[in-house]
């Protein structure tokens, strides 16, 4: 299946290059992305061929297996020119990514946890585009219903869990629930637990903290049984079952914005999630060090991440954005939008190496699933 991918793509390059103008020269840009995420991407594509002629984006949008399909690009010397990468896999391909550090003139107009996310041993390997940091999306009409108050900032796990009981009814739940550890992990953080130690040496998972976190996550759903298991939730996802006002309380990134802001019938507000530190992913676009555009390349990335770019997908509501002068964008009252710009204060950048995701699936497999 991934050889003949490879070869559809390395074809789409080739017939590029036969109809598009000679005076243009052509890169290829990667990405994953809902069909929302898409559109946006394709309206920047655009707006960039329009100011820049003499430059063709191919866009290789691959919305499954992304790093697996990936990998294998890079593997047969046909890697992307530009790839939007995570900070997850960062260290993956740290050889194979040119090192951006002098293409930002102030690291301060980012937030800390987005260049360090996007660095690895001394080099930033990416221009960073958001910051992913979990919040809780509340069906304010169902709090209204049960006669219970907005928490405010500084609310508890505790206070949590008698809210998420008092809004369970024969209905609907309180809260939901999915089977991975990354939804787990901020409870994980809540305890003073983690995956990883800062140096990348340790896994810690078994500390009595982690534990603890995942023992208290868990409760959620089999002890409490104010989440719903796998059978009440049958093909649907937890996004599909707040839409539906089948959970009220719903873990989730600021991703979920958009289609939350589109599909909902009910009123809606976000909230911090009820810990002082919480884990910050990071997203941003990088460089394949096999590229052989190099100059259109780095023009093209320069354009993504520029303050009117973000900006714009700021105000799509795809992005919590990892430059500090676009984020302002966020501190309004519309769903108590501020709270993206709360959590980040008090986030931390999530730690990982190159064993992460094997960590994370033997994690679920003995701890979640």
């Amino acid at each position: 299946m991934l050889k003949k991918y490879l070869i559809l793509f390395i074809s789409a390059i080739c017939l590029c290059g036969c109809t598009k103008e000679n005076s243009a020269e052509i890169i290829t840009f990667s990405s994953w992305g809902s069909v929302s995420e898409t559109k946006i991407l394709k309206k920047v594509i655009s707006d960039f061929e329009k100011e820049n002629r003499d430059i063709k984006v191919i866009f290789l949008h691959i919305p499954q297996n992304y790093f697996q399909k990936l990998h294998l690009l890079f593997a047969s010397k046909t890697p992307p020119d530009v790839l939007f990468i995570n900070n997850r896999h960062i260290p993956v391909y740290e050889e194979q990514l040119d090192d951006l550090t002098s293409v930002i003139d102030d690291k301060d107009m980012y937030y800390s946890q987005a260049i360090e996310g996007l660095g690895f041993n001394g080099r930033l390997l990416a221009i960073p585009r958001d910051i992913s940091i979990q919040v809780f999306y509340i069906n304010t009409d169902m709090f209204k219903e049960a006669g219970i108050s907005i928490p405010d900032k500084n609310w508890t796990l505790d206070d949590l869990l008698v809210i998420s009981k008092k809004l369970t009814t024969k209905d609907h739940w309180g809260i939901g629930y999915e089977d991975d550890i990354y939804w787990a992990f901020p409870y994980i953080t809540a305890f003073g637990g983690g995956i990883l130690s800062d140096d990348l040496k340790n896994c810690i998972i078994t500390l009595p903290q982690s534990l603890a976190g995942i023992k208290f996550y868990k409760d959620l759903r089999d002890k409490y049984k104010i989440a719903p298991k796998a059978d009440d939730i049958g093909s649907s996802t937890a996004a599909q079952m707040f839409l539906d006002r089948k959970i009220a309380i719903y873990l989730s990134g600021r991703w979920m914005y958009p289609k939350i802001s589109e599909k909902t019938y009910f009123n809606w507000q976000v909230v911090n999630f009820p810990s002082g530190t919480i884990p910050a992913d990071v997203s941003g676009w990088a460089i394949a060090k096999d590229s052989k555009h190099k100059n259109a390349a780095l023009r093209f990335l320069k354009y993504l991440s520029s303050k009117e770019n973000i900006e714009y997908m700021t105000k799509t509501g795809l992005i919590v954005p990892a430059r500090i002068d676009a984020a302002q964008m966020l501190n309004n009252d519309e769903h108590n939008e501020r709270v993206f710009l709360e959590v980040i204060k008090t986030s931390k950048k999530t730690p990982v190496n190159k064993d992460y995701k094997k960590l994370l699936d033997e994690i679920n497999r003995k701890f979640i699933l």
